[in-house]
């Protein structure tokens, strides 16, 4: 099944130390690509290109402060000279809940929409000439369910999120068919961001468990499978595409029949 591979692709992810962006990071590599990692903790992406190189992949940590937009153009130019190349960037940066509407204020909107927006807006538009030169070239961007739901307690973070999913489809119009353009819209996944609410909340675990249709949490390596596809050849007609990734959500308020 060649077609799934991606030999000889270079990815750029940003958000790359840990969660799903790790486990993007990891199956990218064990399918052939060469990855460059970036994100503002150093150690924790240093640790995960180490993890892949250890394991004969190829990888490289370009540590950054994303929210500085003045610090992208590099990113972007260690990336491409890395590996000799652009070929997939990953803009899987970005979480975080934000308050209730009483307690929202214009710089957590402001926040959120720089870290979710206009990082991704920007990343790939300097990465877009490297981008062209490389046939098969794409761009998968993170969204959430929560572009399409209205959840308390998400107001800044699910507007972001809703905001990334259209323009996902408008770069696809406008880059097509040159690059092709897609989004991944994660449900609960077992990250450590997840982890740390059950933590304070452990009854909520099976709760969110049950609220899917396979009734477990997801996995990063999940999420991750379904980046590959993306990536690959597989998906060469594949372009403006939210992919939900969630165990499928549960839709009914209540339990009317018992599981098979």
């Amino acid at each position: 099944m060649s077609v799934f591979r991606l030999d000889g692709k270079v990815a750029l992810i940003s958000g790359g130390g840990r969660g799903i962006g790790a486990g993007i990071a990891r199956a990218f590599a064990e399918a052939g690509a060469a990855v460059v990692l970036t994100a503002r903790t150093a150690d924790e992406i240093e640790a995960v290109a180490s993890e892949i190189t250890a394991a004969g992949g190829r990888a490289f940590a370009v540590p950054a402060d994303l929210l500085d937009i003045e610090d992208l153009p590099t990113v972007i130019d260690r990336a491409a000279s890395a590996f000799d190349g652009l070929d997939v960037i990953v803009n899987n940066a970005g979480g975080g809940n934000s308050p209730l509407f009483a307690d929202t204020r214009a710089e957590h909107l402001q926040h959120a929409f720089n870290l979710m927006v206009t990082v991704p807006f920007e990343l790939v538009r300097l990465g877009l000439p490297h981008l062209l030169e490389r046939p098969g070239a794409s761009v998968i961007n993170m969204t959430s369910v929560g572009a399409y739901r209205a959840t308390r307690g998400n107001l800044a973070h699910h507007t972001a999120k809703a905001a990334l999913a259209h323009m996902t489809r408008l770069m696809a119009a406008d880059l097509g068919p040159r690059v092709r353009v897609n989004a991944l819209v994660p449900g609960p996944v077992e990250t450590p961001g997840l982890r740390e609410v059950f933590a304070r909340r452990p009854e909520l675990r099976q709760t969110v468990a049950d609220r899917t249709r396979m009734r477990r949490i997801g996995l990063p390596e999940d999420v991750a499978h379904a980046a590959v596809y993306l990536a690959s050849p597989a998906a060469a007609w594949v372009t403006g595409t939210l992919l939900d990734v969630t165990g499928g959500l549960v839709d009914e308020f209540r339990i009317n029949s018992p599981d098979l």
